[in-house]
């Protein structure tokens, strides 16, 4: 009886330290998958304006929860909006989003300050980013952006960031494509078939702009629900006059190109 008594005692004592122990490794387990979080930075001028003030207005997608994958997001994501908000011949020197912003409204006070009997018209810079596409193998963010700093018009375009979802390294089309003259070769007879310019004739044909008479993917390529959206701002293959050009390619088409989706 004792020795019954004895063996059942050593088995709830080994069950309970096993249950202890099962319970303290599902406590320590962390949550360690990528996250974004929007954050939304603005300021304005402090100098006298009436209904329309310069102003910088960011709503951006933060990256958070694994640090090094998230850094590197995250500064990628900042060293593109320093190429976007600036006023001179070079960005400026800014380390955050708040020196940003106050660089960009510091420029124009400068100017209304040296100039003081001139009417300056306010100047803007929008910025808003989202993740449109997220796999385990790719981040594709969209930075959708417009500014102005006086003259006839400002300047609004988008921007993808492609990232390697597990890394955060940003992606080049190398990376995404199995063979890039294959995939161009392919894009420029879609080009060509949804803009109407013959096969015997230059790319330029119908008034584009392609540097060389030759045809080049865009700066800029996309994915998206429906495919690979090609995506040329205004000025890169255009006129202003003319805006953006897009060219969606079906992932049913897109897929023998590519190495990663």
């Amino acid at each position: 009886m004792i020795r019954h008594s004895l063996l059942l005692f050593t088995a709830l004592l080994v069950f309970s330290c096993g249950k202890d122990k099962e319970e303290k490794v599902t406590e320590e387990t962390v949550d360690t998958t990528l996250q974004f979080e929007d954050k939304h930075y603005a300021q304005k001028t402090t100098l006298p304006c009436t209904d329309r003030c310069t102003n910088v207005d960011i709503s951006i997608p933060v990256a958070g929860n694994t640090p090094v994958v998230a850094d590197s997001i995250n500064k990628k994501i900042f060293g593109v909006l320093r190429q976007i908000i600036f006023f001179g011949e070079k960005p400026y020197d800014a380390s955050n989003y708040e020196d940003l912003m106050a660089s960009f409204i510091g420029s124009y006070e400068e100017l209304k300050k040296k100039f003081p009997q001139d009417e300056m018209v306010p100047w803007e810079a929008k910025v808003k980013g989202t993740v449109d596409y997220k796999t385990d193998s790719i981040i594709n963010i969209k930075v959708n952006h417009y500014t102005f700093t006086g003259g006839a018009h400002g300047y609004s375009g988008d921007r993808s960031l492609l990232f390697n979802a597990k890394t955060g390294r940003t992606l080049a089309y190398a990376d995404i494509f199995k063979d890039q003259n294959a995939f161009k070769a392919f894009a420029e007879k879609k080009f060509r078939a949804k803009f109407k310019i013959p096969a015997g004739k230059g790319i330029n044909a119908t008034g584009l702009m392609f540097e060389n008479e030759t045809f080049a993917l865009p700066q800029n390529i996309f994915f998206t629900k429906d495919g690979l959206l090609l995506y040329y701002n205004a000025y890169e293959i255009a006129s202003y006059a003319e805006q953006q050009k897009e060219l969606v390619i079906p992932y049913t088409e897109a897929d023998a190109f590519l190495k990663m989706k």
